[in-house]
C-alpha cells in the first residue's frame, strides 16, 4: 500500500531493489534519457558518475523511496559500508498543476498516453509552452548524502541512474516527483470532464451520443465510421508512348520519383489517420543531399544511383556508405557519418569515464585516441563515433573510408561489441 506525505498529500511509492543491469542501457525511453542528461550535465566529476553507474549496475542501490520532490535510497560502497542519498526536484505549484489539468484536458490524446504509461513529446511540449516544466533540466537534481559530498557523489549519481529504470517503466513517478500522484491528476482531469454543461457538449460537432441514449437505442443507431482504409499506392505509370522524350529526361528516373511520391504520400495518409498522429512529432525536413541519399536506399538502379551520387556530392562509395548510414539511423546516421565536430571539455570527460567504466570487472577497455567526437582505435580500423544526441556509432574503415558498422547505442560497450563481432 502507498503511504502518503504529510504535507501535500500525494502518495509515497517504494520500489524494490532492481537487479544487476551490466550490458544495457539503463534508459531507453527518451523521457529516461533526458532524467539522465540533466544529471550529466549537472555533475562537475565524470569520475563520481562512472562511479555511480558501476554502483548500480552491481545492484548496489537498494530499495528506492519516491515522493513528492524527492527520491531515496541506500546505497553499498564495495567496502560493505551504506549511505542514505537524497536527490531532490523542485515540485509544481498548485497554478502548475492546474493548467496541467486543463492541458490533459483539451486533449484526449494526453489523457490516453498517461493512461497507457507513455509521456508523448507533445504533451511535454504544451506544458513547457505554459510555463510547466516536466522534465529536469541542468541543475534541477540536487544531491544530498550522508557520504558529505556536496556535488553528485557515486552514491546519488547511482540512484538516479536507477531511477531512469523506474522511469522507463512509469513515467507517472516523474509526475510523484513533481508534486501529485498520476491518480490526483487523472481525478482533476475527471473532474474538469463532468463539469461540461451537457448542453455546451450537445453543441460541439464531436460531442457524439450521450453513452445513456446510445444504450437505450440498442442496434437502431448505426455504427460509428472508420476511417476508410488506406491502400498501397498502384504502379506507376509507364510514361513512353512512342513520342521520344525531350533530350535529358530521364523516363524511367521520372516513373521511379512518381512511384516514390506515391508511396510517400500513401505513409503519410495513413499516419494522418492513425490513432497517435496527434501527439506523433513533425518529422525533419530533408536537405536536397539527404533526400538523395533516401531515394538511393530505395535502389533505383546503377544509372540514377549514379546521378544522385553526383547530385548529393558524393561519389560511389560515398554513397554506398551514406545509404548504410540512413538504414541505421536516418537523419542521425547521416550525421555521423559526415558531421566531425567537437564536444565541450565537460561533456568529452564524460564520456570518456563513461566509456572507461562500461568495462567491469578488471577488464580494460581498447586503447582508443580521441580526436574531436571519434574515438579510433590502435590500428586504425574500428571507430567509435559520439553523437550530438549522446549515443555511440560503430565505425570500420573498409576501403579507405570510414563505414557504419551497426546501429548507435546509448552504452559504448555495446557499439564496441559489434566491431569486436565484426572483428
Amino acid at each position: 500500500m502507498p503511504r502518503y506525505d504529510g504535507e501535500s498529500g500525494a502518495a509515497e511509492r517504494t520500489f524494490g531493489a532492481l537487479p544487476v543491469a551490466r550490458g544495457r542501457a539503463f534508459a531507453r525511453s527518451w523521457w529516461g534519457q533526458a532524467w539522465l542528461k540533466a544529471l550529466e550535465d549537472t555533475a562537475l566529476d565524470g569520475a563520481q558518475l562512472a562511479l555511480g553507474r558501476r554502483y548500480a549496475r552491481a545492484g548496489a542501490v537498494g530499495a528506492v523511496s519516491v515522493r513528492p520532490g524527492r527520491i531515496t535510497a541506500v546505497v553499498q560502497d564495495r567496502d560493505h559500508t551504506r549511505h542514505r542519498s537524497d536527490v531532490l526536484v523542485q515540485q509544481l505549484s498548485g497554478a502548475h498543476w492546474e493548467r496541467l489539468a486543463d492541458l490533459v484536458a483539451d486533449r484526449a490524446g494526453h489523457l490516453a498516453a498517461l493512461l497507457d504509461r507513455d509521456l508523448p513529446p507533445i504533451l511535454v511540449e504544451d506544458a513547457s509552452a505554459a510555463g510547466i516544466e516536466l522534465l529536469p533540466g541542468i541543475g534541477d537534481l540536487e544531491p544530498e548524502c550522508s557520504c558529505g559530498a556536496w556535488d553528485h557523489c557515486g552514491h546519488s549519481a547511482a540512484l538516479c541512474y536507477q531511477v531512469a529504470r523506474l522511469l522507463d517503466q512509469d513515467p507517472s513517478v516523474l509526475l510523484l516527483l513533481r508534486g501529485r500522484g498520476e491518480r490526483e491528476l487523472l481525478d482533476a482531469v475527471q473532474a474538469r470532464s463532468a463539469a461540461i454543461p451537457a448542453g455546451a457538449a450537445a453543441d460541439r460537432p464531436d460531442a457524439g451520443v450521450p453513452a445513456a441514449e446510445a444504450y437505450a437505442a440498442g442496434d437502431i443507431l448505426p455504427p460509428p465510421v472508420a476511417p476508410p482504409p488506406v491502400g498501397a499506392p498502384g504502379p506507376p505509370p509507364v510514361l513512353g508512348g512512342g513520342t521520344p522524350p525531350a533530350p535529358g529526361v530521364d523516363l524511367a528516373a521520372l516513373e521511379f520519383l512518381i512511384g516514390d511520391a506515391a508511396a510517400r504520400a500513401q505513409g503519410m495518409l495513413a499516419d494522418a489517420l492513425s490513432p497517435g498522429h496527434p501527439d506523433s512529432p513533425i518529422p525533419p525536413v530533408l536537405t536536397p543531399a539527404q533526400d538523395a541519399v533516401r531515394l538511393a536506399a530505395a535502389a533505383p538502379g546503377a544509372a540514377r544511383s549514379a546521378r544522385l551520387a553526383v547530385g548529393s556530392g558524393r561519389d560511389a562509395a560515398g554513397l554506398a556508405a551514406a545509404v548504410r548510414a540512413w538504414e541505421l539511423g536516418g537523419t542521425a546516421g547521416l550525421a555521423a557519418l559526415e558531421e566531425e565536430w567537437t564536444p565541450e571539455p565537460e561533456v568529452l570527460a564524460r564520456a570518456a569515464g563513461r566509456l572507461v567504466s562500461a568495462w567491469e570487472g578488471g577488464e580494460a577497455p581498447p586503447p582508443l585516441r580521441a580526436s574531436g567526437n571519434r574515438w579510433t582505435a590502435d590500428g586504425g580500423t574500428a571507430q567509435l563515433r559520439y553523437g550530438h544526441d549522446g549515443r555511440w556509432w560503430p565505425y570500420r574503415r573498409e576501403g579507405g573510408q570510414w563505414v557504419p558498422a551497426g546501429p548507435a547505442a546509448d552504452d559504448p560497450a555495446a557499439a564496441w561489441a559489434v566491431l569486436a563481432v565484426e572483428g
